[in-house]
């Protein structure tokens, strides 16, 4: 695994809100509290006081706020979160604000998220089922509780309604995951649900069993879950089906939505007490400036390998020209050990790293030069067409450049 400590974070979560003020607070508290150290949350024109109730955790260094107008933009922020952060935090959660991570381990989401990909280095993320959770019989709103305090009863875990059921085009139930990825190993985000990984990566569920798809069965539920508060109460749902939101189905809402998910077979209350358990060992993140100089240090200065992975990120947060300079040799050094992977994500990297002006970019762009016609041949034979037409339009830039 790459080293932890090159990140300024180690694990933040990506979303993109549309009028959640009255939310966010517990949820950005409960999170922080999980083992959560940073957010980049997109604001999809809101017009209630979500920018207010975000401001002291953007004033903490706690919050990016990114403005994202526009109607079904949530693909969007989560490829843009990807692109823009993928070197700044270990892990990114790509999860919604209706949507609370539950490890019933009593771990930090981290810890388990470490213990369930350690044993797979093709594992580039995690998958978690939702739990859906319902109004408990409410139909009135009572903001003067959380959500977490309100809604207790949800579903049985397995529950799972396929497609063209009860009237319903649509799957619905647990069957649903939601990721938390290694964002340098992340292609493209398909769907809410759906994660295209660089060649040879794949997301698994908690028992490190391979998923595919945006519904993978069995549904499974023993060691982390992500509670679905989606329904709340009904008068709740109803404002949030006028407002629309931020997904591409937002027209596609229907008020019977609530009957479908409005499922309180169980009472489940585990997440309370570990929201409690969790506050009392809250710590907030330390200063990440000295760690990352020393990580900085240990890989680039001492002979116990890398990866072209761990290279590229110490390029990205390089304090100084000179650790810039040191990363661009490092990743030179290690083109040999390259995997198709990690060729994906250099590709992605090129056109930053083609404008630097040290000797030792000159050098590498010409080794890429050299081993193009292969790594072409590669993507060619995974059928991997999107990289294979952007490194050859990046050749002719490669070429230009040292002409």
């Amino acid at each position: 695994m790459i080293d932890k400590d090159l990140f300024p974070h180690d694990l933040a979560i990506a979303a993109i809100l549309k009028d959640e003020g009255r939310y966010l607070k517990e949820w950005l508290d409960y999170h922080l509290a999980a083992g959560v150290d940073h957010f980049y949350l997109y604001d999809n024109d809101s017009t209630v006081n979500q920018a207010e109730v975000v401001k002291p955790y953007v004033e903490a260094g706690l919050v990016d706020y990114i403005p994202m107008p526009g109607e079904a933009m949530q693909f969007a922020a989560c490829n843009d979160a990807i692109k823009r952060f993928k070197f700044q935090c270990r892990y990114m959660a790509l999860i919604d604000a209706d949507e609370f991570i539950y490890p019933k381990t009593g771990q930090s989401i981290a810890e388990v998220v470490d213990e369930i990909l350690s044993g797979d280095t093709k594992a580039a993320g995690l998958a978690i089922h939702w739990q859906v959770y319902g109004s408990n019989g409410q139909d009135k709103a009572d903001y003067s509780r959380g959500v977490l305090e309100r809604f207790t009863r949800r579903a049985k875990s397995d529950w799972h309604l396929p497609a063209n059921t009860v009237g319903n085009f649509y799957a619905q139930g647990n069957c649903y995951v939601k990721n938390i990825v290694n964002p340098r190993r992340v292609n493209f985000i398909k769907d809410p649900h759906r994660v295209n990984y660089f060649s040879e990566g794949y997301g698994v569920d908690e028992t490190a069993k391979q998923v595919k798809g945006s519904i993978p069965l069995p549904i499974v539920a023993d060691k982390i879950v992500i509670n679905h508060y989606y329904v709340k109460s009904r008068e709740e749902f109803e404002s949030k089906v006028r407002r629309g939101s931020s997904a591409r189905l937002s027209m596609k809402k229907r008020l019977n939505w609530f009957e479908l998910n409005d499922r309180n077979d169980e009472f489940d209350d585990g997440i309370l007490k570990y929201r409690d358990a969790r506050q009392k060992v809250y710590q907030p993140p330390a200063p990440a400036e000295d760690r990352i100089f020393q990580a900085l240090m240990k890989n680039l200065f001492q002979p116990n390998g890398g990866d072209v992975e761990t290279f590229l990120t110490c390029r990205a947060v390089s304090p100084t020209k000179f650790f810039e300079e040191a990363s661009l040799a490092a990743v030179l050094k290690s083109l040999d050990k390259m995997t198709l992977s990690e060729a994906q994500l250099l590709i992605r990297e090129l056109p930053k790293l083609l404008r630097l002006p040290y000797p030792v970019a000159r050098e590498l762009k010409a080794e890429l030069i050299r081993r193009t016609p292969q790594i072409m041949y590669d993507l060619h034979l995974k059928g991997l067409w999107r990289d294979y037409v952007e490194l050859d339009c990046i050749r002719d830039l490669l070429k230009e450049e040292l002409d």
